[in-house]
């Protein structure tokens, strides 16, 4: 019950009389506001390891030492050989338009403390498994990917040779190979 509450405290989906046996449990239990540190110390380090999208800038941003160094290469080019310098650098050094769906970040937690490795496999990973992050000596794994908006197919690899569906999940599928697969719908919330 204990890794439960941490786990649910940390989610934030408990409710207000967990929310209140939970404060309750902290008070009075010193190792387990211990363990409930560590874990949001963990779950602090996990979020710092997201990569936040910015929105694309047309025009590149060059350190300022790069740019003594470009106004040295160009001093002898006058007028419209500089000019056509500086537009060919802009359009080749431009980000790629993105094209299509939106991308949202989604995170993975399994709790299986009596396993040595955790990977996910999906529709996302082309099927190749991708390790997972061991969160302290909780038991809990967790990964947060990218994802495009639609509709997710993947499951968990334990240990390099057992693959189980996400139990937190309530839609699964029979997969063709005898195993079963959990179904996500990524979204924007509006």
């Amino acid at each position: 019950m204990k890794d439960y509450l941490i786990s649910m405290f940390v989610d934030n989906e408990l409710s207000l009389d967990e929310k209140v046996e939970f404060v309750e449990t902290v008070h009075s239990n010193s190792p387990f506001k211990d363990e409930t540190v560590a874990l949001l110390n963990q779950e602090k380090l996990l979020q710092g390891d997201m990569v936040i999208t910015m929105p694309e800038s047309r025009v590149p941003v060059i350190p300022a030492e790069k740019v003594s160094m470009f106004k040295s290469w160009f001093a002898p080019l006058t007028g419209l050989a500089t000019a056509a310098i500086v537009a060919a650098s802009v359009f080749l050094l431009r980000p790629a338009p993105v094209i299509g769906t939106k991308e949202l970040q989604h995170r993975f937690v399994i709790y299986h403390p009596d396993v040595n490795k955790a990977d996910i496999v999906g529709d996302f990973t082309s099927w190749s498994p991708v390790p997972m992050r061991k969160i302290g000596d909780s038991g809990y794994w967790a990964i947060t990917l990218t994802l495009p908006e639609g509709e997710h197919r993947y499951s968990y690899l334990v240990d390099n040779n057992r693959q189980i569906p996400d139990p937190t999940v309530l839609s699964h599928e029979q997969d063709d190979f005898g195993g079963e697969n959990s179904i996500i719908n990524i979204a924007l919330n509006i």
